[in-house]
């Protein structure tokens, strides 16, 4: 009887519950900037930062992982000064979608403008997006961006207030770096990218020159490329010993302590390496090319981007060449990387084969996307679960090397859209969009999945797969491509990568290894137990080798240079 009486109550207490007055939609934040050099209306990403300590800025507090602070965001267009912008209960947040869900409390708020500017493409269409300033895509810190002074509140959805922030702070200018006897900085126009994005676009790099550039003008050099996220400056470079005033840190990632002095040394070291007299006298550059989606352009041409592997490898790469003396040949040109890098050095080698001779590609992104990081792009239905009859599992996005998860494909996902929709959070899966996609209808790049659902296009996954799978597009043209890329391939990732991306390097292995007409002749190899990003280097440990990509792979693309020079070639001039 107790059991029937639960029963006929329980839809009465359903029913008089859903009676009761509920939290109206009311603004919990209203913001507005007032900054006095800014007179005209502006267009962005408007984002309402909160977090429980005071650790440092809000802005410096977001990510998906488990320390993760509150992030909310809204688009505004045309937003005047002085005007208020509304966040309300329906503004969609991370990891508490809702400001409705968020405790009372004590919370530090800020509120940042992440700004647009309007670009006309040759394809038609008008897209508002963010221009890079100087710091590779970062929200957080792009000089002009508006911000407000955190401040402490006491925060209660109950509560009718709203609670008013005012920016008027905008993120100054990056001082750019300076020449030194070493190490240069070129910056071109590049008119195919200002044609595509109907206003001028640069590209610049870092480069390093060899030792005795200046007293050997007789000679010409073979060029290492370097690929990666945006350097600030040439990276893993230090002139001088350790500071004896350094403060030792702390890494988390490796356990280590000191890890900052660690660097100086490995990078004075290298130093020591470069102007010696056995190592090889090649050029070597870092490349800045940034884009309005991430803090680089994945160096391939893509609908919504545009042409950037044709401006870097026939625009940039042959001015480097002219201005600094290289050789300028395909013989003469080698790719490595790691990560994003790792992608880039193995789809520049793959889309352009006569014009580089080796890549060194380590913890690629994904180069299989039936791997693409946990999720098979074809097959799955969902991008963000694991689906059955009555259970639904997230698929997770990040572990360490004994496989704890710290964050699934949803977190990483629901993030992006918080800081931009239209793949314009700056983020990993959002350049992959920008890069991959066809463009839609609007001028922005289609999306893979669902943004909040992660429901799957498999329309979009098959033009992602024909155009950008790279294991795919190798055993579809290997008749072709083999003989351009015998010997070339080289492949290094460990085995508990944190992004999974090892996946897709077995499956990447397994077609290499069946190729016969011609065999592939290259490498791959994995790093036990290795964390994100291994490099090959079985003689040190992660901490290390990630920091020695330069010393490692320089030698090796100078041996296979000799080796595989044609007749006649210059292999004399540079090897003083």
């Amino acid at each position: 009887m107790r059991k029937l009486h639960f029963s006929l109550l329980l839809p009465l207490a359903i029913l008089l519950f859903s009676c009761q007055p509920q939290p109206e939609n009311r603004s919990y934040f209203e913001v507005s900037f007032e900054v006095d050099s800014l007179n005209q209306a502006l267009d962005g990403r408007l984002l309402l930062l909160l977090s429980n300590n005071k650790q440092a800025e809000p802005r410096f507090q977001i990510g998906d992982g488990p320390t993760t602070q509150l992030v909310f965001g809204i688009d505004v267009e045309g937003w005047k000064k002085g005007e208020k912008q509304a966040f309300d209960g329906s503004v969609f947040g991370y990891p508490l979608e809702s400001l409705k869900d968020l405790p009372a409390g004590k919370y530090y708020v800020q509120a940042l403008l992440h700004r647009y500017e309007t670009f006309n493409l040759s394809t038609g269409h008008t897209v508002k997006l963010p221009m890079d300033n100087g710091e590779g895509q970062q929200w957080n810190t792009s000089p002009g961006n508006l911000y407000s002074t955190p401040v402490e509140i006491q925060f209660d959805p109950q509560k009718s207030v709203a609670i008013s922030l005012k920016m008027d702070q905008a993120i100054p200018p990056i001082v750019p770096p300076e020449d030194s006897k070493y190490i240069r900085h070129i910056r071109m126009k590049s008119e195919l990218l200002s044609e595509f994005w109907g206003r001028p676009m640069y590209l610049g790099a870092h480069i390093l020159l060899p030792e005795g550039f200046d007293e050997h003008p007789e000679a010409k050099y073979p060029l290492a490329v370097f690929h990666g996220h945006f350097p600030a400056d040439f990276g893993g470079w230090r002139t001088t010993p350790p500071d004896p005033n350094l403060v030792p840190d702390s890494s988390a990632r490796f356990s280590l302590k000191g890890y900052n002095i660690i660097q100086q040394q490995e990078f004075y070291d290298f130093y020591k390496l470069w102007t010696g007299p056995d190592f090889p006298r090649f050029l070597a550059i870092e490349i800045q090319h940034p884009t309005p989606y991430y803090d680089d352009s994945y160096a391939v041409n893509s609908a919504s981007q545009g042409p950037w592997g044709d401006a870097l490898t026939y625009e940039l790469i042959p001015f480097i060449e002219k201005q600094f003396r290289g050789l300028g040949e395909g013989w003469a040109r080698f790719l490595y990387g790691g990560s994003t890098g790792g992608w880039e050095a193995l789809a520049v080698q793959v889309f352009y084969p006569d014009e580089y001779n080796g890549c060194f590609a380590a913890c690629p992104d994904p180069i299989d996307f039936s791997a693409y990081t946990t999720i098979d792009i074809y097959k799955d239905k969902n991008a963000y679960f694991l689906e059955s009859d009555f259970k639904k599992t997230e698929r997770p996005m990040h572990r360490d090397y004994l496989g704890h998860v710290s964050s699934t494909a949803k977190d990483a996902n629901h993030l992006e859209l918080v800081l931009g929709t239209h793949s314009r959070s700056g983020q990993q899966f959002d350049i992959w969009e920008a890069t991959y996609s066809p463009q839609g209808k609007d001028g922005y790049p289609r999306r893979l999945w669902d943004k909040y659902s992660g429901e799957i296009d498999h329309e979009v996954a098959a033009y992602w797969r024909e155009n950008y799978d790279l294991n795919h597009i190798m055993k579809r043209d290997w008749a072709t491509l083999g003989p351009k890329l015998r010997g070339k391939i080289h492949i290094y990732c460990g085995d508990m990568d944190n992004y999974y991306l090892n996946n897709a390097v077995y499956k990447t292995e397994d077609f290499l290894k069946s190729t016969n007409n011609p065999p592939y002749e290259g490498e791959v190899d994995y790093g036990d137990r290795a964390e994100h990003c291994w490099n090959g280097d079985h003689s040190q440990p992660n901490a290390i080798s990630r920091l020695r990509y330069h010393r490692m792979f320089i030698p090796r693309s100078a041996e296979r240079l000799l080796k595989s020079a044609p007749p006649g070639a210059d292999v004399a001039s540079w090897r003083y």
